[in-house]
């Protein structure tokens, strides 16, 4: 009998396998490297050789055949054993994703295989200086030039462009600089001539750097151009609410990860008469976070699962709402694991506190909690557009 509300058999042994592999490595790994300044790619070619990345791809291109669920239980579970791979929010989700649904049969067999096993990483570039939340006002272009497309443009806050061998890159037709965005996607090599990239610190460390990025009469083939020039926004969602999804799996992760830590210390610490887990001062705040956690987990599954159902529409709508809470519970959670730890909830050891900064970013990217509540209430309640 099937149990309601409980993932497939294949499902649960995915996570345990994932859970297996990324402990190997656990945060240990994933701080050193970047203290170091260093990549993950050991983890990331071995998550690629056991075919974690390519679960959503196609099995005619290498992948396993699965959907974005099961991508993003990969992704939960990596971050829930302390080793997050932030592009894979990118490579197999966002582009995976398009390319599947909008490439043709000649860029699927060139770039599919290769991003399911990892042996390619792509990059995604829409964020622009000037257009913050609002993606119609983005002003990279892509006019055509006999058999060839010329770009130019800037983007902001790409990230991992330095690992990444591609990059999915979203522009609008010269001739198309106002009115509604019909976005155009390009696969764009990230050594091609005219591209210049330019880091961008950040407060927090993280194996992923972000860059500024300058197209300067950047010169692509005709078949770069992955779907219709002027297929409209869905080919654009194909990827966005995959990434919403992701998102919100790294930080249902991240917030395990934190709420283990501080369960495990709470049952151990004695400072007067018993462990500071008997205490409500310290027991309600984690419980809290563990049901709103689970709140968080059911709704990015249900957006998994609408997406892989092929209702684009509500899956947008659970994706946001994905997104939110998981953001929301990340940093929750990042905060009272580290209260529940007092000082020592800040050493280098533990690594909560550059988490806590990390986790933060959840709640503005890939889109801020602002925009995402807009959404909700144009969209879920029928209230009047605000912006």
């Amino acid at each position: 009998m099937t149990i309601p509300f409980t993932e497939s058999e294949e499902r649960v042994a995915l996570r345990e396998s994932v859970k297996a592999l990324a402990s190997k490595y656990g945060h240990a790994y994933i701080a050193e490297q970047a203290r170091k300044g260093e990549k993950t790619t050991d983890l990331w070619r071995d998550f690629g050789k056991h075919g974690f990345l390519g679960v959503n791809i196609p099995e005619e291109y290498g992948g396993g055949g699965g959907g974005m669920g099961d991508l993003a239980a990969v992704l939960e579970e990596a971050s829930a054993a302390g080793a997050p791979l932030l592009m894979m929010v990118v490579s197999p989700a966002i582009v995976g994703s398009i390319i599947t649904r909008c490439g043709t049969d000649e860029q699927k067999k060139q770039w599919l295989p290769g991003i399911a096993s990892g042996e390619i990483t792509a990059a995604f570039a829409i964020t622009e200086p000037d257009a913050g939340s609002n993606s119609h006002q983005i002003t990279t272009t892509a006019t055509r030039d006999g058999d060839e497309w010329v770009i130019r443009g800037q983007k902001t806050f790409i990230s991992g462009v330095d690992e990444a061998d591609v990059m999915l890159v979203v522009a609008r037709t010269a001739d198309a600089k106002t009115g509604k965005l019909k976005p155009a996607l390009f696969l764009m090599p990230t050594d091609v001539a005219g591209l210049e990239k330019q880091h961008i610190p950040m407060e927090f460390v993280a194996p992923e750097k972000q860059w500024t990025l300058f197209f300067d009469d950047v010169r692509l083939p005709t078949d770069a151009l992955v779907g219709d020039e002027d297929g409209g926004l869905w080919q654009l969602f194909a990827g966005l609410n995959p990434e919403r999804i992701m998102g919100a799996a790294m930080t249902c992760g991240q917030a395990r990860y934190a709420l283990e830590k501080a369960v495990d210390y709470a049952k151990t610490r004695k400072v007067w008469k018993d462990v500071i887990g008997t205490h409500q001062g310290i027991a309600h705040p984690l419980a809290k976070v563990k049901i709103e956690l689970e709140q968080a987990r059911l709704l990015m599954q249900k957006a998994a699962a609408l997406y892989d159902a092929g209702d684009d529409f509500t899956a947008g709508e659970y994706a946001n709402m994905a997104k939110y809470a998981g953001g929301e519970i990340a940093c929750n959670a990042l905060d009272v694991a580290v209260q529940t730890h007092g000082g020592s909830g800040l050493t280098t050891e533990l690594g909560l506190g550059n988490q806590l900064v990390a986790a933060r970013l959840g709640r503005i990217a890939p889109v801020s909690r602002e925009m995402i509540l807009n959404f909700v209430a144009m969209h879920s309640l029928g209230l009047p557009k605000s912006y």
